[in-house]
């Protein structure tokens, strides 16, 4: 989280725009809002389109200004959809495409909040037009920070970004109060995923549905592939070293099956500052919004009066190696995480839809992070650079998983 936090009070004639209404983030960000009118109302939404019935019931439950629809040729469907559930208006205003929802995060002001619950880099233009904005930008979409790290906190006032994971929402109130120089490490939690404890040999063969079956969270399939992958967790280790200005070397992970201990701060005097909650991720966007407020209420609290455990253990970074790999890349820079990123996604697509094996994921992943040929990139290059840097990395991975599939095929 960039400089000190911001005092600004919560209000209810603040102005909300969720981005990635209709992902996991995006429905529960606005069940809180409608819990806690107190945070503001629902001025605008960005959607996807693929599912305009839930848009328009949205709509309808939130009487949004103002509807951006990622995909140009989604729109009539949505606003079928929106007509059917509004017949006699008032009705928002509907644009379409990418630059739609980017003006749609820049269309706030300093007393305001953006919620970036968009899934992949895509998210990193509108996490740069908040910014510019002033509003508060309350930030699911990691994938900005590691792509456009150095572009996002240069661009971010003090107390203005404040992330929405519950791994950062925990180490940023584990900080609070403490001085930049009483930190000794910063200690993400994971909770291993579906495949913890496996072998290599016993993921050659697993699939998407096995994948997709995450033990303690329920999350979109992209972030929970992410999460057998332990890329996620790896993200979320470069994530944290942006947010709060922390060398990689000093961000450890260990795995925590509970998913109650979401991560925990380690001081010079050897002391340890842990967040624990049962897993829901209304705490971190409760938080993000209403900071430095508390919503009472917001989620269910441990209750300590009954019998529980809690372990932790090591990553077993040889057969999960994405954690390291991320390290790497990110020592490294001039775009080596935007690559990484960038690759991660065209690798889970073809995972999910059944043309590339788990484990050759990572390899991917690898192969365009160390590509001979990626082009080297700096914050001087700006924005544009990092996308050029992101785009020759999926054509990259496109024929790197093409490749895979003939010679698999070829057998």
């Amino acid at each position: 989280m960039t400089g000190r936090e911001r005092t600004s009070p919560v209000a209810s004639e603040r102005r909300i725009v969720v981005l990635g209404a209709t992902g996991s983030i995006g429905t529960q960000t606005l069940d809180v809002v409608e819990r806690y009118p107190q945070l503001g109302r629902v001025h605008g939404l960005a959607v996807g389109g693929s599912r305009p019935q839930l848009v328009a019931e949205q709509v309808a439950r939130h009487r949004p200004d103002h509807l951006a629809v990622a995909q140009e040729q989604d729109i009539d469907a949505v606003e079928r959809a929106v007509a059917e559930a509004l017949p006699d208006g008032p009705r928002p205003r509907i644009d379409g495409g990418a630059a739609a929802v980017e003006a749609l995060a820049g269309s706030l002001g300093p007393e305001d909040a953006v919620v970036n619950g968009i899934t992949g880099s895509v998210g990193l233009r509108p996490t740069l037009a908040a910014l510019a904005s002033g509003a508060r930008l309350a930030l699911a979409n990691k994938e900005s920070l590691i792509v456009g790290g150095e572009l996002v906190t240069r661009a971010a006032a003090p107390g203005q970004l404040l992330p929405v994971d519950s791994e950062h929402t925990a180490i940023a109130q584990a900080l609070a109060g403490v001085r930049p120089d009483q930190v000794g490490r910063l200690v993400v939690t994971a909770s291993g995923g579906p495949f913890r404890g496996r072998t290599r040999d016993q993921l050659r063969e697993v699939d998407p549905a096995q994948a997709l079956a995450h033990p303690t969270w329920a999350m979109g399939r992209v972030i929970t592939t992410n999460s057998a992958t332990l890329v996620n967790k790896a993200l979320e280790v470069i994530e944290a070293c942006w947010l709060f200005d922390m060398p990689e070397d000093r961000v450890d992970v260990v795995v925590h099956p509970q998913s109650i201990v979401h991560s925990m701060v380690t001081l010079v005097d050897g002391s340890t500052i842990a967040q624990a909650s049962p897993p829901d991720m209304r705490h971190a966007i409760g938080w993000a919004l209403a900071h430095p407020e508390k919503l009472p209420g917001l989620a269910a609290a441990l209750d300590f009066r009954a019998p529980q455990q809690w372990t932790f253990e090591p990553v077993d970074e040889d057969t999960f190696g994405a954690i390291r790999l991320a390290r790497a890349a990110h020592r490294q820079g001039q775009g080596a995480m935007a690559a990484y990123n960038a690759a991660n996604e065209e690798a889970v697509a073809a995972f999910l839809d059944g043309r590339l094996p788990f484990l050759d994921i990572l390899e991917v992943i690898r192969a365009a992070v160390e590509d001979p040929e990626r082009p080297r990139v700096g914050v001087e290059q700006g924005v544009v650079g990092v996308l050029e840097v992101e785009e020759r990395a999926r054509t990259a991975a496109r024929e790197d998983i093409a490749r895979r599939t003939g010679a698999r095929e070829a057998r």
